[in-house]
């Protein structure tokens, strides 16, 4: 990525980040409860860093690329939609046990909210389970929308769930910057006509961050506040 496009500021009213791997490291409570589930089914364990690569597109799609993986065939028609409530079980039942804050969480959303920028959360996480991750993690006071998985007509990487946090924080897209880890959120917010930053140490499902057509890579939160003013 060009130095020019790293250096680049952004005039903007709000900021909206994605959670799992740009927030919080959930990866390890992820995995546990598909571990679980998959030990009451009779299959193998997976390792964390290949749970890691099928995370970005909801828990659905997690599992089915579980399923896939520990079997080596798909699963049957149906059989997601089967078990995702007993994944929810398992999930809801160890959920934050093991999740921590990145690196320059806190003090980056300290930093945007003091100066006034209005902050949002858009996930593809269920809904049920992403308010008890903010709460857990002490962060949930700092935003003034969440979007879950199933509050927008879509997930990412359509523009759905960024045109309706937009829409709920009373700004233009082009006026809201997405902060992501993967090409989910590149994509939702070229989609939805937003510019889009990106961070280097989350679930990319595979893809380098540098291979991503984002307006930048920061390596914290704390940085974004250097590259944004108020629009």
């Amino acid at each position: 990525m060009d130095s020019v496009r790293e250096r680049r500021a952004f005039a903007v009213d709000a900021v909206a980040f994605d959670l799992d791997g740009t927030l919080l490291d959930t990866i390890h409570d992820l995995t546990a409860a598909v571990n679980l589930l998959l030990g009451e089914l009779g299959l193998s364990p997976l390792p964390v860093d290949a749970v890691q690569t099928m995370v970005g597109k909801g828990l659905a799609d997690l599992l089915t690329k579980a399923l896939t993986r520990a079997r080596g065939l798909p699963p049957r028609d149906g059989e997601v939609a089967e078990l995702l409530p007993r994944y929810g079980e398992g999930y809801a039942s160890i959920l934050g046990r093991e999740t921590r804050l990145f690196p320059g969480v806190v003090q980056g959303l300290d930093r945007m909210r003091d100066a006034g920028f209005a902050l949002a959360v858009i996930t593809n996480k269920t809904s049920r389970f992403v308010q008890p991750h903010l709460v857990h993690a002490g962060i949930a006071g700092y935003f003034a929308t969440v979007v879950g998985g199933d509050d927008a007509a879509a997930k990412k990487p359509d523009a759905a769930p960024l045109l309706l946090a937009a829409a709920r924080l009373g700004v233009a897209p082009a006026r809201m910057l997405m902060v992501g880890d993967s090409g989910n959120d590149v994509a939702a917010a070229r989609a939805a006509g937003s510019p889009v930053l990106v961070v280097p140490y989350g679930y990319n499902e595979g893809a380098p961050v540098q291979t991503l057509a984002a307006d930048g890579i920061v390596d914290s939160l704390q940085a974004i506040a250097d590259r944004i003013r108020r629009a």
